[in-house]
């Protein structure tokens, strides 16, 4: 059985872009261009792995869709599903995670990278984070 990944990014043309590459590679991929959407598609799909972009809607609303994944009870059952954001923030706002990329209260994820996202590196990670998951 292959894996689920759910894309949250409001960027429709990277969102295929990804898809694209990671059915190629025998992945299940569903997609939603908002946090709410996202939330929603959560519990329809019960992905192994979210893929998450940071800049979405009127601000940073990839970091509440995270905060709420991870700490909310109506979540728990998903706290576990790792994360990796794929973001263009730095090219956006000039702002970047220095140091460590996450934060276990601010920022709770697995893994960060930096967009345009080459696909043998994001296969590579999403390798990474599903070989790591709990299942």
């Amino acid at each position: 059985m292959s894996k689920k990944i759910l894309i949250v990014d409001d960027d429709a043309d990277f969102a295929a872009a990804m898809k694209l590459v990671l059915e190629s590679n025998s992945y299940s991929v569903e997609s939603a261009s908002s946090p709410d959407e996202g939330l929603r598609k959560l519990k329809e799909v019960h992905p192994d792995l979210i893929l998450l972009d940071i800049m979405m809607g009127k601000g940073a609303d990839g970091i509440l869709f995270a905060r709420k994944v991870r700490g909310e009870n109506e979540y728990d059952r998903y706290s576990k599903v790792p994360i990796l954001v794929l973001t263009s923030m730095r090219k956006q706002t000039g702002f970047w995670f220095p140091g460590e990329a996450k934060h276990p209260v601010f920022f709770p994820i697995d893994k960060i990278l930096e967009k345009p996202v080459k696909p043998e590196a994001l296969l590579e990670e999403v390798k990474g984070l599903l070989g790591a998951a709990v299942s």
